[in-house]
């Protein structure tokens, strides 16, 4: 779960890193009631989940209280990259003398977590890691030792930062490990001209898994930036929009995964990640064909199952009750094996639709989707 920026402050604050004073309201007149207790001027920034928001007029500066109103007025209700604006945040301002990037984030890959600092920080700092990596540090951290004393004055010194980050280094650490989030990140962290060091901006993500220990967060439902996310969420599916061509549904995590590099090996692109799950019914595998097959990219679809608890007649009757809600018109591969696979192969062969076919192999599948998605 991602938090809104003010939420991610909120955080911070607690655990001792500082943060200009503000305030946050879905109210123009309020706005300018709080820019006047910040001292007349004030930061107005749309609290929506979406990077980039200072170029998509979502960070405004107003110089006085009556600014602050009317720059609140036109952000309230916009379109900020996709999202709606609901609330602003209204910050102090601060006299920045030099900007920098630090964040923690789970490097699922290496089993631990990376530090990512750059004495570079801002805006840019996506172009800065993409045409000048050397200027971005990038330190594994062990989840066990965590970020002492010694491995946050590594971690400063490495970046280029100055060494008094160090104490927001061991705080936003833990941050993370405290709040169960999978990315802490500040961008920018400051230091202003009278000295201090600020953190301007910040992300948090949260481990969904977790939420049952962040109830203070509410009970909102995970936000899908991707229509067809929701879509899936909705129906308790887990799916990821990726961007490739060849749909992929199939039961259990791994399998998925496998499915998706042996595309991959075929010279095809997944286009997404869909899991069944170990239990799933027939209705489910109807809801998965129904998700998969609306993405316009999709070109060819592999349903890889393997029947264990999902016995593969059941994924077969799923398939076939699915084209009753479901207009197919776009070829799909099935491959059944594990329990009552024969039974499922004979279900689909006796309902012979032109646009289904069988692969015993997950190999064989994966070769077959490749070469039917480069062919539409």
């Amino acid at each position: 779960m991602d938090l809104y920026e003010h939420q991610a402050r909120e955080l911070f604050e607690r655990h001792g890193i500082p943060v200009p004073r503000a305030e946050v309201t879905d109210s123009p007149r309020e706005a300018r009631e709080i820019a006047r207790r910040l001292g007349g001027r004030a930061v107005v920034k749309a609290q929506v989940k979406t990077g980039g928001r200072g170029k998509a007029g979502g960070v405004k500066l107003a110089p006085d209280p009556a600014a602050a109103e009317s720059t609140a007025r036109q952000m309230l209700g916009a379109d900020i990259r996709g999202h709606r604006v609901g609330t602003v945040m209204l910050a102090e301002p601060v006299d920045v003398e030099r900007e920098f990037y630090v964040s923690y984030v789970l490097d699922r890959a290496a089993g631990g977590f990376l530090a990512i600092a750059s004495a570079e920080g801002g805006t840019e700092i996506e172009e800065t890691a993409a045409t000048r990596p050397e200027a971005v540090a990038r330190i594994p951290v062990d989840p066990a030792r965590g970020v002492t004393s010694a491995v946050a004055a590594h971690i400063a010194s490495a970046a280029g930062l100055p060494a008094r980050t160090a104490d927001v280094l061991i705080r936003l650490w833990q941050v993370l490990v405290r709040e169960d989030a999978l990315l802490v990140e500040v961008n920018p962290l400051v230091r202003t001209r009278d000295g201090r060091v600020l953190a301007l901006d910040g992300k948090v993500t949260l481990d969904d898994n977790a939420r049952f220990r962040q109830s203070r967060w509410g009970a909102e439902p995970r936000e899908h930036t991707d229509p067809l996310e929701a879509e899936a969420a909705a129906r308790g599916l887990t799916y990821v929009k990726l961007d490739g061509e060849v749909g992929v549904i199939g039961n259990g995590a791994g399998l998925v995964m496998s499915t998706l590099d042996v595309i991959a090996g075929r010279g095809a692109r997944p286009a997404d990640f869909l899991d069944i799950g170990g239990g799933a019914s027939a209705r489910t595998m109807a809801d998965a064909l129904f998700v998969v097959l609306a993405d316009p990219a999709v070109k060819s679809v592999l349903v890889n199952v393997f029947g264990g608890i999902t016995a593969c007649d059941t994924v077969a009757e799923g398939i076939l009750g699915a084209l009753d809600a479901v207009h197919l018109t776009k070829p799909l591969v099935v491959r059944l094996d594990g329990n009552n696979a024969e039974a499922g192969r004979a279900l689909l062969d006796r309902h012979a639709h032109p646009l289904i076919e069988q692969a015993t192999t997950m190999d064989a599948a994966a070769h077959r989707a490749a070469e039917l998605a480069r062919a539409a």
